[in-house]
C-alpha cells in the first residue's frame, strides 16, 4: 500500500497516478523485475510456441503432459486436467501434478499478496439498457444461487462458498484435485486476496497491458522501456476521467509529476530497487507445504 497491482497509487479512494514521478510503481522496479523474469523465463523454460500463445491458448496446455512446472494456476482450468486418460492423471483418476503455494520474490514483504483471485463486486452500468441489465443481474444471483452453487464447484472448480468448500462431496473429490481443496481450505487462499481497489474504467486500461509487455516480450523493448510505456499510457487515460469528471467521488485525481526518488524515498509501494535481486531460492518438499496450510488452519 498504496499501491494496488496494477501499479496504481490510490489516495483517499482517489487513484493518483501508474508512474514512479507520480507515485505509482506500474514502471518502478519491482515491475521491471517482475517483467524481466518472465521474459527470461519464457525464453529459457516455456515450449517455443509459448511467445505466440493467448492467455486461454496456454491454459490446457500442461494437461498435454510435456510441461514440468507451471509457475502460474488457473483454478477455471483445473477441471480441463482430471480427466481420465491424460498423461497427467495416473490409472487410479489420481493427478500426477500438485497444486503449491505461490512462489514469492526479492521484493515480496510479509503482509503483501501472494496470488490474485477475482473475489470482487458485480457492476451494472445505468447505461447498460434495462432488459439486458435485469438480465445480468438474474444472472449475478445464479452464480451465488446456494441452490447450485455446489453443482457449479464440482463441475467448474472455482468455488464460491465456504459451505462449498467445506462439504463432504469437496472432500471426497480432493484426492483427485492435487491439492486444491486444501488450499482453499486453508488460510492460503486469503494470500490471494482482496483484489486491491479497483482501477477506475477497468476496460480502457486493461486492453493496454499486452500491448507494452509484448514489447518487452519480442525484444522491441527493455522491460523498463515497455513498462515506461505502460505507466504513461494509464496515466494519459486517467487523465481523460479526471478531465471529463465521470466519477466525482472518488476518480483520479493524478499527482503531479516529481524527481522519482521522491517517491521511492517514501514508506511502501513504490520500493526502490534491491542491491541484490538475486536471492537464492529455495525448493521446500510439498508434504511440508501441506502442513504449513493445515497448521495455520488449526491456529
Amino acid at each position: 500500500m498504496p499501491v494496488d497491482e496494477w501499479g496504481i497509487r490510490v489516495e483517499d479512494c482517489h487513484p493518483v497516478g501508474s508512474n514512479v514521478s507520480r507515485g505509482g510503481a506500474t514502471n518502478g522496479p519491482a515491475a521491471v523485475y517482475a517483467t524481466t523474469k518472465y521474459v527470461e523465463w519464457m525464453e529459457k523454460y516455456a515450449p517455443p510456441e509459448a511467445t505466440g500463445m493467448t492467455f486461454s491458448e496456454s491454459g490446457p496446455v500442461p494437461a498435454q503432459g510435456n510441461i514440468a512446472q507451471q509457475i502460474f494456476w488457473y483454478t477455471a482450468f483445473t477441471a480441463s486436467m482430471i480427466e481420465d486418460g491424460l498423461p497427467v492423471v495416473n490409472d487410479d483418476g489420481t493427478p500426477k501434478w500438485r497444486m503449491a503455494p505461490s512462489p514469492r520474490g526479492p521484493y515480496w514483504e510479509e503482509g503483501m499478496k501472494l496470488g490474485y483471485q477475482d473475489v470482487g463486486s458485480w457492476t451494472f452500468l445505468n447505461s447498460t439498457p434495462e432488459k439486458r441489465r435485469l438480465a445480468a443481474w438474474l444472472y449475478a444471483q445464479f452464480t451465488v444461487a446456494k441452490t447450485v452453487s455446489l453443482e457449479k464447484t464440482i463441475a467448474g472448480l472455482t468455488p464460491i462458498r465456504e459451505s462449498d468448500i467445506n462439504s463432504d462431496a469437496m472432500t471426497e473429490m480432493a484426492p483427485k484435485l492435487g491439492g486444491l481443496v486444501e488450499f482453499y481450505r486453508s488460510p492460503a487462499r486469503v494470500q490471494w486476496s482482496p483484489t486491491g481497489t479497483n482501477v477506475p474504467d477497468y476496460p480502457k486500461l486493461a486492453q493496454l497491458w499486452w500491448q507494452y509487455i509484448a514489447q518487452a516480450a519480442s525484444g522491441e523493448a527493455t522491460p523498463q522501456q515497455a513498462l515506461d510505456g505502460l505507466a504513461d499510457a494509464q496515466d494519459r487515460v486517467m487523465e481523460r476521467l479526471e478531465r471529463a469528471n465521470v466519477m466525482p467521488n472518488c476518480g483520479p485525481k493524478l499527482n503531479e509529476p516529481r524527481d522519482p526518488q521522491y517517491w521511492l524515498d517514501q514508506p511502501g509501494a513504490p520500493k526502490p530497487k534491491l542491491a541484490n535481486e538475486k536471492v537464492q531460492g529455495k525448493t521446500v518438499p510439498y508434504n511440508e507445504l501441506l502442513k504449513t496450510w493445515e497448521d495455520a488452519r488449526e491456529s
